[in-house]
C-alpha cells in the first residue's frame, strides 16, 4: 500500500519539490540552534539595518540582530505552531465527524450547527476575536487556529462516514453484533485517514499563513520571538530604507506555504482512486 502511494505521489515532480522544500524547512527549523550563525536577540547598535553581505548573509535589522537566524529559528516556530494546531483540529474534527456521521440524528444536528456557525466567520475575524478573548500570545494563536479549523475536518470526515456506513463490510459487522467502538476504531477510522492526511498537508500551509498574520497584528508571537509574521510587522517602517528586512521574512512564508500545498496535492493525487483514473 505505501509502495504505491509513494509511487503516485513521486510521478508528481512538483509535489517531491514540494515535499522537497518542506523538509529543507523542517531540518533548517530542527537545526537552528547549531547553524545559526548569530543568536536571535543578539543585538549590535553599529550593525543596524544592514544589507545582505558575507558577514551577515541576509543582513541585518533595526537592532542589528542577524536576519539568517532569526528567519532559521522562526522556522521552529512556525512550523511548530502550524503541525500542532493542525493535529488538535484534526484530532476533534475527526471525533466530531465520526459521531456525527455514523450516529446521525440529533448529534449530527447539533454538530452540524456548530459547524456551520464556525464556518459562518471568516477564518482570521475568528482567529483575532478568539485571541482578543484569551490574550495574544504565540500559545493563544495556535489554540485560535486550531479551533478555526476543527469544522473543515469535521465536514470532511462526517461525509467520508456517511458513505462509509452504506458499505457491504460495515452493514455486515453490525448485523453479527460487533460493538460500534470496535467498527468506529477498526473500520471507519482507518479508511477515513487518506482524506484527513490530505486535509491536514494542506491545512498546515494554512495554519502557518494565520499564525503569521495574527503575527504582524500583534496578537500572536510577541517580541522579541523571532516569529516569521512578527519579523514583518516590526520591519514594514523599514520598507523603503531597508527592504530586505520585509523581503526575506516573506520569502520563507511564501516558500514553507507553496512547499506544503504542491506536497498536499500530490498526496491527493496518489491517496484518492478516483483522481488516479
Amino acid at each position: 500500500m505505501l509502495k504505491e502511494i509513494w509511487h503516485g505521489f513521486k510521478k508528481n515532480r512538483l509535489a517531491v519539490i514540494g515535499a522537497g522544500i518542506v523538509f529543507l524547512f523542517i531540518v533548517l527549523g530542527v537545526l537552528a540552534a547549531f547553524i545559526a550563525p548569530e543568536g536571535i536577540n543578539n543585538q549590535k547598535d553599529t550593525d543596524r539595518l544592514l544589507p545582505p553581505s558575507t558577514e551577515y548573509w541576509l543582513g541585518t535589522d533595526d537592532f542589528g540582530r542577524d536576519i539568517l537566524s532569526r528567519i532559521l529559528h522562526g522556522a521552529k516556530l512556525s512550523l511548530t505552531v502550524g503541525f500542532f494546531a493542525v493535529a488538535g483540529s484534526a484530532i476533534v474534527g475527526t471525533f466530531l465527524g465520526i459521531i456525527a456521521g455514523y450516529y446521525g440524528r440529533w448529534l449530527d444536528s447539533i454538530i452540524s450547527r456548530v459547524f456551520d456557525i464556525l464556518l459562518a466567520f471568516p477564518s482570521i475575524l475568528l482567529a483575532i476575536a478568539i485571541v482578543a478573548i484569551l490574550g495574544p500570545s504565540l500559545q493563544n494563536a495556535l489554540i485560535a487556529i486550531a479551533i478555526i479549523n476543527v469544522p473543515t475536518f469535521g465536514r470532511i470526515v462526517r461525509s467520508k462516514v456517511l458513505g462509509l456506513k452504506q458499505e457491504e463490510y460495515i452493514q455486515a459487522a453490525t448485523s453479527v453484533g460487533m460493538r460500534d467502538r470496535r467498527i468506529l476504531v477498526y473500520h471507519i477510522l482507518p479508511n477515513s485517514l487518506a482524506p484527513i492526511i490530505v486535509q491536514g498537508t494542506l491545512c498546515v500551509a494554512t495554519a502557518i499563513l494565520e499564525a503569521a498574520a495574527l503575527g504582524f497584528l500583534g496578537l500572536g508571537a510577541q517580541a522579541p520571538q523571532p516569529e516569521w509574521g512578527r519579523m514583518l510587522s516590526d520591519s514594514q517602517t523599514y520598507l523603503q530604507q531597508a527592504p530586505w528586512t520585509v523581503f526575506f521574512p516573506g520569502i520563507a512564508i511564501m516558500l514553507t506555504v507553496l512547499g506544503f500545498n504542491l506536497m498536499g496535492d500530490g498526496l491527493r493525487d496518489a491517496l484518492d482512486p478516483k483522481m488516479k483514473e
